[in-house]
């Protein structure tokens, strides 16, 4: 099987399925969408199925700036009366802990997960344009940012132990490495890395769709959620990879 040594990260992406690879006997040069990646039938690299997984599963933040430009006149009225985004960051912790406090407390109040996970996305993506687009930028906002989204997913996925209390306790810890990861690119490369696929956003997506399936009172599968923590524990290591190797390339 031909296997690849380096690939493109998301933005310039190249299609192995669509590379005609020819009779590779050593090392081909291929070319697609501009971008130059090696195929070689080496054991030393990985094999093609690995990198497309890895860097081609959809994320939920690609449909970040459309969320956003539907935002954009709250986030206006909110800047003219005042608001700032220390204000909303802060705002969006303190629900998020609220809400998993009291999931985990009584299971019968469920519904309120899905609505403060999507909430959450929203106020995260409004403390955002805050800083950028009405001069609110401070190094107290950025380090508040990073530290107030560990907390949070700690705080809405915590309800969710049950399931499997060490596989959500891994996920609970990947998931804050994902961060780590993303925010260490910061210092190798100057640029914060978002890649998923999964990625805080849609870790809120996800675990909020589970949460509105106990809400409407849905039982499932006992093997599905025993399978649950653990799919999500993996997506989060991949998830771990991808924005170092993304960084790297």
């Amino acid at each position: 099987m031909p296997l690849i040594r380096s690939y493109d990260c998301p933005g310039d992406v190249l299609y192995l399925q669509s590379v005609d690879i020819g009779d590779a006997n050593d090392e081909n040069l291929v070319m697609k969408n501009g971008k130059i990646g090696w195929l070689a039938h080496h054991s030393d690299y990985f094999p093609t199925w690995v990198p497309l997984l890895l860097h081609r599963m959809p994320s939920v933040y690609e449909l970040k700036p459309a969320f956003q430009n539907a935002l954009r006149p709250t986030v206006a009225v909110l800047a003219n009366a005042g608001v700032t985004a220390n204000q909303v960051t802060l705002a969006a912790c303190l629900l998020s802990v609220g809400a998993g406090y009291r999931a985990s407390e009584e299971p019968r109040v469920w519904w309120i997960l899905p609505v403060v996970l999507f909430v959450r996305m929203a106020l995260n993506a409004i403390d955002g344009m805050l800083a950028r687009e009405h001069a609110q930028q401070t190094p107290l906002g950025a380090m508040l940012n990073e530290l107030t989204d560990v907390i949070s997913d700690a705080a809405l996925l915590y309800p969710f132990l049950f399931l499997d209390p060490w596989w959500m306790a891994a996920t609970i810890f990947l998931a804050a490495l994902t961060e780590l990861a993303g925010l260490s690119c910061v210092l190798a490369t100057g640029q914060r890395r978002y890649d998923g696929p999964f990625g805080k956003s849609d870790r809120a997506l996800a675990f909020g769709t589970l949460a509105a399936v106990y809400a409407l009172g849905w039982d499932l599968r006992p093997e599905l959620e025993q399978a649950i923590p653990k799919l999500a524990a993996f997506l989060c290591a991949v998830t771990v990879v991808n924005r170092v190797r993304c960084a790297l390339s």
